[in-house]
Order: C-alpha cells, then structure tokens, then sequence
C-alpha cells in the first residue's frame, strides 16, 4: 500500500522539528507494506534526557500547527532514554545513543525503505 501524502508530511514535519532541537541520526522508514498497524517510523536521536524531552516537545508542538494531534505517547519520565510518540500511520521513536544501538530498530526493520523527505535539508553529524 502506498504511503500517503498526509503521513509524508507529517514525518517530514516531525523530522524538521527534531533537527532544529539538534537530534542526530534521523531516519524515516516506510513500514507501509509490513504487516503492522503505522505506516512510517521516524527514528531520531538525542544526547541526553534533557534533549529527547526538548526534541519530543518540538515535535509535538509543531505537528499541532498541521493539524496533527498526538494519539498516545509514552516516556518522558526524569530518566526516560526512549520517547514513544504514536500519530496513527506515524510513530515517532525519539533514543538516546545508547537505546538506539540497542534495540537498533534500523537494523530490524532494515529491509523497509528508506523515505526522502520533502523540504527536508538535515545537518550532517
């Protein structure tokens, strides 16, 4: 099934929020042809609690400006190093480094596409 517009959007959205919150190593995944409930994962890291809370903010902050209303999230404690936020047919998963190589969902779900997406110009690391 083809992604949407709306869902590209929206990721490229979430994607320009977290890198002006300086998160690192962001990464759209299309997981529209998998057998699971969202269609793009947007993987985004940060260096340390303070950050992964600032990045999820931006993210949440601007998305509301398109019309896009976070369903469900989770983390966000004083020690949260993984931040869950669930747009529907977007996830977005915002790590520390060191989450981010451990459960390394770029790895798991290595075979799905990557997504370019518009308007999107990230700083190199």
């Amino acid at each position: 099934m083809a992604l949407s517009t709306q869902t590209i959007k929206a990721a490229a959205v979430a994607a320009r929020a977290a890198d002006e919150k300086s998160g690192s190593d962001i990464v759209a995944m299309d997981l529209s042809n998998q057998l699971i409930l969202s269609d793009v994962f947007l993987l985004v890291s940060g260096a340390n609690d303070r950050q992964l809370k600032a990045i999820s903010d931006e993210i949440e902050r601007q998305l509301s400006f398109v019309g896009e209303k976070v369903i469900h999230r989770e983390g966000g404690g004083d020690s949260s190093q993984w931040l869950l936020l669930d747009y529907g047919d977007l996830i977005v998963h915002i790590q520390s480094k060191e989450m981010r190589t451990y459960y390394a969902l770029d790895r798991l779900w290595g075979d799905c596409p990557i997504i370019t997406l518009p308007n999107v110009e990230l700083r190199a690391e």
